[in-house]
C-alpha cells in the first residue's frame, strides 16, 4: 500500500505510542472494564518493549502521519506458541482503507513463528476483522479456540506463517532485533 509505512517504533517514539494506547484503550472501554487513573489516563506500561527482545512495538505512518501500532510480544496463552498480538490500533480516520489489514500482514512477515491472535469476547468487529485477515493470510490454515478465562476471555486463532506463501512486498518492516543498545 503506496504511502504507508510499517517500522518498529524507537525509544524517542514511546511518548507517541502513550498517547495513541490512550486512543485505543478509550475505544476499548465500549467492550472491556478498564477504568481510567487519578490524572485521567487509562494507562499503559511500554517498558519492556524497548527492554525485552520479544517485545515488539511497530508504528503505523500513512501519508507522513501516524496512523496506528501493533504491541507483538510473547505472552502466549496457549503452549507451543511464541508471538501474541497484544495490541492492535488505527486511528478511526484512516479504517476501513486497507491499512489494518496491509499492516497485520506486514507485520507477520516480519516475525515468522507461531502466533496468536485474540479478540475480546463482546469486540464482534474485531473478531470478524482478525478472522477474515487471518483467513486470507493463511489459506485458512490456522485454529480458533476460547481462551481459557485466565489467561485470556475470547477467541484466540492461532497459526504458524513459516509456510505462509503469500507475503506481501519484502522490506516493509525492517529487522527487529534489539542491537542491545537503545534506539
Amino acid at each position: 500500500m503506496q504511502d504507508l509505512t510499517i517500522r518498529r517504533a524507537t525509544r524517542m517514539e514511546q511518548p507517541v505510542l502513550a498517547n495513541l494506547l490512550e486512543l485505543y484503550l478509550h475505544d476499548l472501554s465500549e467492550f472491556w472494564d478498564y477504568d481510567i487513573d487519578a490524572d485521567g489516563r487509562f494507562g499503559y506500561r511500554l517498558d519492556d518493549y524497548w527492554r525485552l527482545v520479544m517485545y515488539v512495538p511497530f508504528m503505523f505512518v500513512y501519508q507522513g502521519q501516524y496512523a496506528g501500532f501493533a504491541l507483538v510480544n510473547d505472552d502466549v496463552c496457549r503452549a507451543g506458541n511464541e508471538r501474541w498480538m497484544a495490541q492492535f490500533f488505527v486511528l478511526r480516520r484512516w479504517r476501513r482503507r486497507g491499512l489494518a489489514s496491509h499492516a497485520a500482514r506486514a507485520i507477520f512477515d516480519a516475525l515468522p513463528g507461531k502466533w496468536e491472535v485474540g479478540q475480546i469476547a463482546a469486540n464482534l468487529p474485531a473478531q470478524a476483522f482478525w478472522r477474515k485477515l487471518i483467513n486470507d493470510y493463511t489459506n485458512g490454515a490456522y485454529t480458533e479456540a476460547e481462551g481459557d478465562q485466565e489467561a485470556w476471555d475470547g477467541p484466540l486463532q492461532c497459526f504458524d506463517n513459516r509456510a505462509v506463501t503469500n507475503r506481501i512486498q519484502p522490506g516493509t518492516v525492517p529487522p527487529t532485533r534489539r542491537s542491545g543498545t537503545p534506539d
